[in-house]
């Protein structure tokens, strides 16, 4: 719990700091990889779904086609019932979307 919300402190200094035009932005993107896209989705669901995230592990996170936006989504256990979704983009994590289908 202690490190989610230091992630998300984390990404709330980054957001601001985005609206400089002096912020560096590694070569890779601030979320060079699946394991860093799904640290960060889960600290956007955690305050917003609580720990029943967790019951949608494991959690998976793809590249969209053009390389720039991260799809992290849950695993559905059960026929009835939807997953945690969340979209943000790699080159400065800006969130899309975030959303748990029905």
């Amino acid at each position: 719990m202690i490190s989610m919300i230091s992630i998300l402190l984390l990404l709330f200094k980054l957001s601001i700091a985005s609206t400089q035009s002096d912020n560096y932005i590694p070569p890779n993107g601030l979320v060079p990889d699946k394991e860093t896209a799904i640290k960060i989705a889960e600290a956007i669901w955690l305050p917003i779904y609580g720990n029943e995230i967790y019951n949608y592990k494991p959690f998976v996170a793809e590249l969209s086609s053009d390389k720039r936006i991260w799809k992290v989504s849950g695993t559905v256990h059960t026929i009835k019932g939807g997953e945690p979704y969340a979209e943000f983009r790699k080159k400065d994590c800006k969130i899309i979307k975030v959303i748990h289908y029905e």
